[in-house]
């Protein structure tokens, strides 16, 4: 199951995908997706757009519990994406190479950051 943590970009802690579920919600990219899906169904962009991503979302919600609006922003709802929990205040840092936590400005533990 999805870890919960703290999104940045959404400010607020909600499921975080795991590249296994990741690639449950998106297999192949979504222009990919929905070039694929135009050329089954012959719709237009706009409802393609619509149509894959209401189906990203559900897989989602299946996965996580969480309802999530946006499509897009299970873009960044994935784990890999993310750094560390910040020794302070728990929250992660925005990637795997920063070297201070953006929300506390802790330095990253085990590194010379701010010294």
């Amino acid at each position: 199951m999805a870890t919960t943590m703290y999104c940045w970009r959404c400010k607020i802690d909600l499921p975080i995908l795991t590249e296994e579920e990741y690639e449950l919600v998106f297999p192949k990219s979504f222009i990919e997706q929905i070039r694929e899906y135009r050329e089954k169904t012959g719709v237009d962009l706009r409802q393609a757009q619509t149509d894959v991503g209401e189906q990203a979302l559900a897989i989602y919600e299946r996965i996580t519990g969480f309802k999530e609006t946006n499509p897009l922003a299970l873009y960044h709802h994935r784990l890999s994406l993310y750094g560390p929990p910040s020794s302070e205040c728990g929250k992660p840092l925005r990637t795997p190479a920063a070297n201070y936590c953006a929300t506390c400005s802790a330095p990253r533990a085990g590194s010379d950051a701010g010294h």
